[in-house]
């Protein structure tokens, strides 16, 4: 997987581009937003023209133009690092322009009769026109469905081939410009203005022009100049020290061992890092609005989740057949499947394939034909099957008590277990269905809204990472507490309303907590915007995509977990490349200033431990080895630092071992593996 991560990554077109974005990126005025990068660029330029005049005075040219040209590869590596994420993102911008092209739209004159259209390009759409698209018809725009229902094609969008339901009223009612009607008809009001539809905000946001720094981006630079600073006065206090030593250290030399110094390593992936946490939340299908909705999700504390179609199926499942006194598990559950033979509900579904499954029940192909099919009605609430002289029904257990004595003439008692078991099902939130033959009771039908199978584990996890999960549902409280009791959750609202969610998620941030939810409806959309995460569903309405600070397109509640992953992960690789640059820094100056001054200063020979050749040697494998460790650091910026749900202490240790102290050893070693080789060379 990460092979072909990296394949990716480094395609050779991608390459190329990201090369010739380097180069352009060395305009000073894009690279003023960098400031350790833009001192480095300052002071190449510096070096760059100490070599020109060399170069005119006839002096040895070898190892100031070997500084120099290093110096902007060091600039030009920082650069490609910020470009190959940023041309990963226009790759996907590539394929939604797509999308983007100028339709042809009818335009209605009078929304309510769909007869009279005028042909305009989408282009000249505005706020509050209402079109009409029929079978095969791009959406010319943005909009909500005033009329009619159809299924829509959203591939160009999500990637999912599949077509969607789109219908007006309710919260599926959203469209986006780009897509295919494949089915019916739809009067769409525009509600984006050309330019600014949801198509063109995603191309911007992918392809990184909207990036603002994150607060957490923002202070880590003010910590990266403040280093940058302190290293600046520390280079430039040496120049009186080697004259007070009699060593000889050329502008050169302090230029590059500045260079070497300053927290050039993450300096120049801070940015790749942040962009490619954006992206990938995009390859999971996720539109984060902001860098600084992805750093929220890795801090957050509390996690809202609705119930149906992510903590369970959605859909009510059989689970048992619970047979009463002198009746069979094999009856009581081919009694179940005969009743359900016509019935193409989920619930009717999966109570033959739990009597097939575990019973062993076999089904015939085809409809008896002296079968008479009796289909659930609101009315009676029964469904069932008539055979001859048998009269089977499954449904409501007071319809089927009532059908067990009208088919028996009398009251006919009540089997004990029958009692039981309505009892235990309804009190553990699952829906008791009664089961019937003529006028006796066969059993109970237990049917619950099915707990996903990985469920439970995933909230392990999340606990594991410090993060409280809340199940929403409008369940009754018992229904709820059973459900949330077989999940795993940490708490749950029962009955819940939209004022309720919002109360519950003021009441934790009063708390100092970080919170994030999913919704799709316009009743969702106050409490995503006060979510610090609010993700909402692309097949939501317009309120919940605009109040929401991420977009789902695949409109998959569960990814919220991927989610908060992928916002750790982002921050867990910031810190560790950061810990890996503060410690390879203060490696290199240990390992650098003794060799510079062991001539002038014997005493310090006991420091070089490197060993290293001569000063100028140990200068330029610093500067080359300073150059090469972005080059080597950029495939783990872009892929992140992997992570695992383990507690604070945990990680900083693997933190401080695995990058605090590989930052220090790492340096050494390469320093003086690129000394052996720049003396081999002869090249200083």
């Amino acid at each position: 997987m990460a092979s072909k991560a990296a394949a990716s990554t480094f395609r050779p077109d991608l390459v190329g581009r990201a090369a010739l974005d380097a180069v352009r990126k060395l305009d000073p005025r894009a690279l003023a937003r960098n400031p350790v990068i833009f001192v480095t660029e300052a002071v190449a330029a510096v070096v760059t023209v100490l070599f020109l005049r060399d170069l005119v005075a006839g002096n040895p040219l070898l190892f100031t133009g070997q500084i120099t040209a290093w110096l902007w590869f060091t600039v030009l590596f920082a650069n490609f690092a910020e470009a190959i994420a940023e041309g990963r993102g226009r790759a996907q911008a590539d394929s939604l322009r797509k999308a983007r092209t100028d339709t042809p739209a009818r335009r209605l004159a009078n929304p309510r009769d769909r007869t009279a259209t005028v042909s305009v390009s989408a282009l000249d759409l505005k706020l509050g026109d209402h079109v009409l698209v029929e079978t095969g018809d791009v959406i010319p725009g943005d909009g909500e469905i005033v009329e009619g229902i159809a299924s829509v094609n959203e591939a160009a969008i999500t990637g999912e081939s599949a077509p969607v339901i789109r219908e007006a009223g309710g919260d599926r009612s959203a469209v986006t410009g780009g897509t295919t009607v494949v089915s019916d008809w739809l009067v769409v009001r525009i509600t984006a203005a050309p330019g600014s539809s949801f198509l063109d905000r995603m191309i911007a946001l992918v392809e990184g022009a909207e990036r603002q720094k994150t607060p957490n981006e923002l202070a880590l630079t003010i910590l990266l100049v403040g280093m940058t600073l302190i290293f600046l006065v520390a280079v430039v206090t040496l120049t009186g020290f080697s004259r007070y030593a009699s060593a000889a250290v050329s502008v050169p030399i302090l230029v590059a061992l500045l260079v070497t110094l300053i927290p050039t390593t993450i300096g120049g992936l801070l940015s790749a890092i942040g962009i490619a946490g954006m992206d990938r939340l995009i390859r999971h299908n996720v539109l984060a609005m902001s860098g600084r909705a992805v750093e929220a999700a890795g801090d957050v504390d509390t996690l809202l989740l609705d119930k149906t179609g992510t903590i369970t199926f959605g859909n009510r499942m059989a689970a048992e057949f619970v047979p009463v006194e002198g009746v069979g598990d094999a009856e009581a559950a081919r009694t179940a499947a005969e009743a359900s033979l016509a019935d193409e509900t989920a619930e009717g579904r999966s109570i033959l394939v739990l009597a097939r499954e575990r019973h062993g029940v076999s089904l015939p192909d085809a409809a008896p034909a002296d079968a008479v099919f009796i289909p659930f009605s609101a009315a009676t609430r029964l469904s069932g099957v008539d055979r001859g002289d048998r009269h089977v029904r499954k449904g409501a257990v007071d319809a089927v008590r009532r059908f067990v004595r009208e088919s028996a003439g009398r009251e006919v008692p009540e089997p004990a277990a029958f009692t039981a078991a309505v009892e235990r099902i309804a009190k553990s939130g699952g829906t008791p269905l009664g089961l019937a033959e003529n006028g006796r009771f066969i059993g109970v039908v237990h049917l619950k809204d099915v707990v996903k199978p990985d469920i439970k584990e995933r909230f392990a996890e999340l606990r594991r990472m410090g993060i409280r999960t809340v199940m929403v549902t409008g369940d009754n409280p018992v229904t709820a507490a059973a459900i949330a009791s077989e999940a795993g959750v940490d708490d749950f609202i029962a009955e819940a309303t939209p004022q309720d969610k919002l109360n519950y998620i003021r009441n934790e941030q009063r708390q100092g907590r970080l919170v994030a939810m999913c919704g799709d409806g316009t009743n969702d959309a106050p409490a995503l915007a006060q979510a610090d995460v609010g993700v909402a569903m692309q097949t939501g309405t317009q309120a919940a995509r605009e109040a929401g600070n991420m977009v789902d397109l695949d409109s998959d509640p569960t990814k919220l977990i991927e989610i908060v992953g992928i916002g750790k992960q982002l921050l867990m690789t910031r810190g560790s490349l950061t810990t890996f640059s503060i410690a390879n820094d203060v490696a290199k100056y240990f390992a650098i200033i003794p060799a510079l001054f062991v001539a002038a200063i014997p005493q310090l020979a006991i420091l070089n431990v490197m060993g290293l050749a001569s000063p100028e040697s140990a200068i330029l494998s610093a500067v080359i080895f300073n150059a090469l460790v972005i080059v080597a650091l950029i495939p783990l910026a872009l892929r992140g630092v992997p992570y695992r749900a383990l507690d604070a202490a945990t990680v900083l240790r693997r933190n401080l071992l695995v990058y605090g102290l590989g930052g220090i050893l790492v340096p050494f070693a390469g320093i003086k593996l690129i000394d052996l080789a720049v003396s081999a060379l002869a090249l200083a």
